[in-house]
């Protein structure tokens, strides 16, 4: 019994311990959790106040707080010195005080860093017409890089409320959605124009605005739309912002200043009595002009340097400006040099940016880039991520979209544009350049010596290249680097420009293979060489090859053995050896101009997603249905050497392909198209002889681009081309109609947008019936040429004449364009009088 009972009570004991021990782990968990929201708490209001921790550097957010600090504009500290916005700010201030709609609207003024968004703002904000329009409620407020809604809520709650102390510090206790309550209120019932200057993220739009994400069409909470004509303006560097604020609302993007507007700014910097300007010494005029050009139209760039320059107008310090015209326009010292404010805009980047912005640091000054050449650069170096099996396609339409985005943010700037709005060539300017080079080179994405300049003798040729970096950009001759002593077994990257016209021997291109063993880009560009040494081939880790523009005549076998290889880009060729079926990795193969027929295997090729100079001959030989990842091909050659019916349905097998072009040699002519099946198909080029044009149902069902060129038709192409339901781009070029009149029928070219007629010298009318293309936007067309039914196209923006003979005949056209009576039409003229 005893027994029986002590183990009773050891067992009611043992209860008692793990019972108190599990109420004693919950006490003590629950003080943790108490604990941990503290903490979180107190890290948030630390971040929110700026504080940081004893002995931590500088944040990302702290080493930026004084250039923008620095910056903080304010309305009343306008610039005295103006020039080249004159036209900008009427047009400004006429969307602001004179816009027929009276909802709330948003209007941006989108420019790179420096451009003169502020300085114009300031302009629009002072002016007479816009103080007057909103006598009651105007409001400057600056948000920044480190946008905080509640700070900027009070700068605009101190403008607009004439409030006691006690008011103000009541106003002070509330929390920020209670001071965007408050200010919503107070703004409802006012006509009021409100100031945001510096916006950097659509993000801060919306938490400025308290937009949901979920209701994009939503114009906010915070700044009410009272339907009475407020208005807010903001100045960003990025497009994506402007638009995000306001779809309705085209941003206004601001240009680099001209030439002769350069000049002036800078000489009312420079020469303070700019009206005596001529009374200085002839040397300050001479070495003006090249230092400003080296500005690049960049407002605060000649402000700096005008202001720079002022102070000592002696010939000598002009000409040491001159001769570091980059360090000082840098000036690392100030937190107001350009470099710094454009710095702001690489900080900004998102890391997926960041390399390829990094990437334009390669190229030449001044230099017009090929995006289809940049896209697959991009690619080679891993900065667009890999898509799956089924998505081939998108890597390059990321690339597409990285573009796109560097250009919305300023940091590149368009050079040419294709028909259907897409960017086909762009450049960066110089100062942007510079800051690529100077983040690329702490970054250690290159060296700046690592570009070598023929120009320059300053460094020798066995210091020429540090042994670290990763790409070399080369705008010397190829004897020189061929020279140099190579110490970079880790190089990736190696591209070659402005290398004149010298041959280069066999021998001199073997130091490639032998010394870079881990080359992942080879671009040759602009080197002409008679043959590839056959050392190529060891370069098992290439992904891209460019040799185009190089005389190159014969690709050595060897080259089958680049297994990583995904882009081949070379013109003009004699022969190709049937060795590119051994490149499985192969995407983007470019063989224009080719001058064989021989065969050639390229279905084994699954991951090819362009295909273009191969013959009709060659095609016919391979199995299209291995191609499943083709979405481009150009065909050129002799196409009676394949049979009709066989050809089409070998088309029609790319179940995802999307341009086609089709180019006949002058002793053959093109097929009669049998496409419908074709239904992914949206882009079709034809150049050369055309027996007949196919009827309607015979081309692809959602075809949008269409171009005839040297087709040679004899009847007119338009009342079979007119019933393409989705067509938005038609160009008829070089002889493509040899007929004189072409008749365009009511409710013909339902969607058509672009009309471009070029190099048809027999055709003196074009005849449009009303209701014909009712959305056309765009018309070019020669001077020759008599178009009727012009003034009912209403939504026609744009003619260009196109003169192609020595006697212009544009009178006629300006008389009609005059008689129309309307301000709508863009007129330009192309050709020589």
């Amino acid at each position: 019994m005893f027994i029986l009972n002590a183990e009773a009570v050891r067992r009611t004991c043992f209860l008692k311990r793990v019972f108190k021990k599990l109420m004693n782990l919950y006490e003590v968990g629950k003080k943790i959790e108490a604990i941990q929201l503290s903490l979180r708490d107190i890290s948030n209001r630390r971040e929110y106040l700026g504080i940081k921790n004893i002995g931590e550097g500088r944040s990302h957010s702290a080493q930026n707080q004084m250039p923008q600090d620095l910056r903080r504009s304010s309305p009343h500290a306008e610039e005295h010195v103006v020039v080249g916005l004159e036209k900008e700010a009427e047009e400004l201030v006429e969307q602001l005080i004179r816009g027929g709609d009276q909802r709330r609207r948003v209007i941006s003024l989108v420019g790179m860093g420096g451009i003169g968004k502020t300085t114009l703002a300031k302009k629009v904000y002072n002016h007479t017409q816009v103080v007057e329009c909103f006598p009651d409620c105007r409001v400057w407020a600056y948000v920044s890089q480190d946008c905080r809604p509640r700070d900027v809520y009070m700068q605009i709650i101190k403008q607009v409320c004439t409030s006691t102390k006690e008011q103000v510090e009541m106003v002070e206790k509330l929390q920020e959605h209670e001071l965007g309550d408050f200010l919503h209120e107070h703004l409802k019932e006012k006509r009021y124009l409100i100031v945001l200057d510096d916006v950097w993220s659509r993000r801060d739009w919306d938490c400025l605005a308290k937009v949901s994400s979920n209701d994009p069409d939503c114009l906010g909470n915070v700044f009410p739309d009272g339907d009475n004509g407020s208005r807010l303006l903001l100045t960003t560097r990025d497009k994506d912002v402007a638009l995000h604020a306001d779809a309705r609302s085209t941003p206004q993007e601001m240009r680099l200043l001209s030439k002769e507007k350069s000049w002036d700014l800078f000489c009312r910097k420079a020469f303070l009595d700019h009206v005596d300007a001529d009374r200085y010494p002839p040397y300050l005029v001479q070495l003006g002009p090249e230092m400003v050009g080296k500005c690049n139209g960049l407002p605060l760039a000649i402000v700096v340097l005008g202001g720079l320059l002022s102070r000592n107008k002696s010939h000598t310090e002009w000409t040491k400006v001159r001769d570091n015209i980059n360090a000082y326009l840098a000036n690392e010292g100030s937190q107001t040099g350009v470099m710094t404010v454009l710095n702001l805009s690489y900080i900004d980047l998102p890391s997926y940016l960041k390399p390829c912005f990094l990437h334009l640091s390669l190229f030449p000054k001044d230099y017009v880039i090929s995006t289809r050449k940049l896209f697959l650069l991009w690619i080679a170096e891993g900065f667009v991520p890999s898509a799956e099996q089924a998505e081939q396609q998108s890597m390059k339409v990321t690339a597409e979209v990285y573009l796109n985005e560097l250009i919305n943010r300023n940091l590149i700037q368009v050079v040419r544009m294709s028909v259907n709005a897409r960017v086909v060539e762009c450049r960066v300017h110089d100062l942007m350049r510079e800051l690529a080079i100077r983040k690329a080179k702490e970054q250690n994405f290159f060296r700046t010596q690592d570009i070598a300049d023929p120009l320059s003798s300053s460094t020798s040729n066995s210091s020429l290249f540090s042994s670290k970096c990763r790409r070399q950009s080369i705008y010397s001759d190829m004897e020189r680097y061929a020279s140099v002593e190579h110490n970079t077994p880790y190089l990736w990257s190696l591209l070659f420009f402005n290398l004149g016209h010298q041959i280069c021997r066999i021998s001199q291109l073997d130091f490639i293979g032998k010394c870079f063993k881990v080359l992942r880009v080879l671009d040759l560009e602009g080197v002409e060489v008679e043959s590839l040494p056959s050392i190529v081939g060891t370069l098992i880790h290439l992904r891209y090859l460019g040799l185009r523009h190089t005389g190159l005549k014969l690709l050595p076998l060897s080259i089958g053995n680049l297994r990583s290889l995904q882009t081949l880009d070379v013109n003009n060729l004699q022969q190709v050896p049937n060795v590119i079926w051994k490149i499985q990795n192969m995407r983007y193969l470019y063989m224009e101009g080719k001058k064989d027929d021989i065969p050639l295997k390229i279905d084994t090729l699954e991951n090819l997603q362009v295909l273009s100079g191969i013959t009709f001959k060659q095609w016919i030989q391979n199995n299209s249905s291995k191609l499943t990842c083709l979405w481009k091909l150009k065909l050129e050659g002799r196409y009676e050497l394949v049979e009709g019916v066989e050809f089409w349905k070998s088309i029609a097998k790319l179940r995802v392909l999307k341009s086609l072009y089709l180019k006949a040699s002058e002793e053959s002519s093109v097929p009669s198209l049998a496409m419908d099946s074709c239904l992914s198909l949206s882009k079709l080029d034809i150049k050369g002889h055309m027996q007949k044009l196919s009827e309607t149902f015979q081309f692809p069902q959602n075809l949008s681009q269409l171009t005839l060129d040297s087709c040679r038709l004899d009847c007119d192409p338009m009342p079979i081309l007119e019933k393409l339901p989705k067509l938005l781009t038609l160009r008829l070029r070089a002889e493509s109609y040899l007929g004189t009149e072409m008749h365009v029928s009511a409710n013909g070219f339902p969607q058509l947008k672009v009309l471009q007629l070029f190099e048809l010298s027999k055709v003196i009318k074009l005849n449009i019936e009303n209701g014909a293309i009712p959305w056309l936007m765009q018309l070019h067309c020669p001077v020759s040429t008599t178009i009727s039914g012009v003034d009912k196209l209403s939504n026609l923006v744009e003619v260009k004449i196109v003169n192609n003979s020595r006697s212009p005949s544009l009178l006629p056209w300006l008389t009609f364009l005059i008689s129309l009576q309307s301000s709508k039409y863009h007129l330009y003229w192309d050709g020589s009088w």
